[in-house]
């Protein structure tokens, strides 16, 4: 029997975090800014880009009259993400909008001195993109997926309630996403104390959906915990299918993946981060300074 959404949908206060900002900063007459947006999702149209798009247009800033987006993408490849952010940088576009984490962390790898907005990205003080989340120092601001690791954890906690049987928990990371090490030690910490057994699978593409449920068919998991990310999402039907085929009770980290026919979700909403984000490059446009930041962007 195929499962269907239950509704639990949480959404976190987001952590927001920029230096003071020029309360009379202006847009500058005549020039046409230049964004450089880097993703590790698909090109194909993207209902949150589309957000963030119109979010800048209420703005002010409309791409052909002063605005400028030169649009990267890794499609679903993130070992592309530091060549992408490396054609931007010297492009010299005068802000990088980063989604999610790997995107985030190759634009900052790329440079010191462009400033960089990061949408959804998990923890960014502990996979050491910022210093801290009071004084992110550096190039990098923006918003985080949520308010700490102990997001995953609350998820965990969630999902046993809702199903008070379960024994042993599957996990679903994507190994190539480098806030999921963290996501996975905090998730570990939960589980003990409701004393859940964890079983650890990965998948970097949706060609490894099908061994990572059949590994959960295997252990007899009692239900899945996915952790949140961008190729998830993406593919978020087919997870979701693979789920009610599995009978799996399965949590998510985005309501996305809910709508497309999942159990339940405990996390952020996605478009209000890209809306919001839009907010931080019209800011910095407009002259705001990131704390730490020196200098003019390169």
């Amino acid at each position: 029997m195929r499962l269907r959404t239950l509704g639990l949908i949480v959404t976190l206060a987001l952590v927001l975090f920029l230096s003071p900002l020029a309360a009379d900063a202006q847009q500058p007459a005549g020039k046409i800014a230049r964004i450089g947006y880097l993703s590790g999702a698909f090109s194909s149209p993207s209902p949150l880009v589309e957000v963030f798009r119109e979010a800048l247009r209420g703005r002010g800033w409309v791409e052909g009259q002063n605005l400028l987006i030169e649009y990267r993408w890794a499609e679903g490849r993130f070992d592309r993400l530091p060549d992408l952010a490396a054609e931007l940088v010297r492009l010299k576009v005068d802000i990088i909008v980063a989604a999610p984490t790997p995107a985030a962390a190759a634009a900052k790898n790329a440079t010191e001195t462009i400033p960089i907005v990061m949408i959804g990205v998990g923890d960014p003080a502990g996979i050491g993109l910022i210093a801290s989340l009071a004084r992110p120092g550096g190039n990098v601001t923006g918003l985080s997926f949520s308010v700490g690791m102990e997001t995953f954890g609350k998820e965990l906690e969630l999902l046993k309630e809702t199903v008070p049987k379960i024994r042993r928990v599957a996990i679903l990371s994507n190994p190539a996403n480098p806030a999921h090490r963290l996501a996975i030690r905090e998730v570990n910490v939960a589980a003990r104390s409701l004393g859940l057994q964890l079983h650890l699978l990965e998948a970097r593409g949706p060609n490894e959906f099908e061994g990572a449920f059949a590994a959960m068919a295997k252990e007899r998991v009692g239900a899945l915990l996915v952790v949140a990310d961008s190729m998830f999402i993406f593919h978020r039907t087919r997870l979701a299918d693979l789920a009610a085929r599995s009978r799996l009770p399965a949590a998510y980290g985005a309501r996305e993946i809910v709508e497309a026919g999942g159990l339940m979700s405990y996390g952020p909403s996605l478009p209000d981060l890209f809306r919001r984000a839009a907010t931080y490059v019209d800011k910095i446009l407009k002259g705001a300074k990131q704390a730490g930041e020196t200098g003019r962007s390169q």
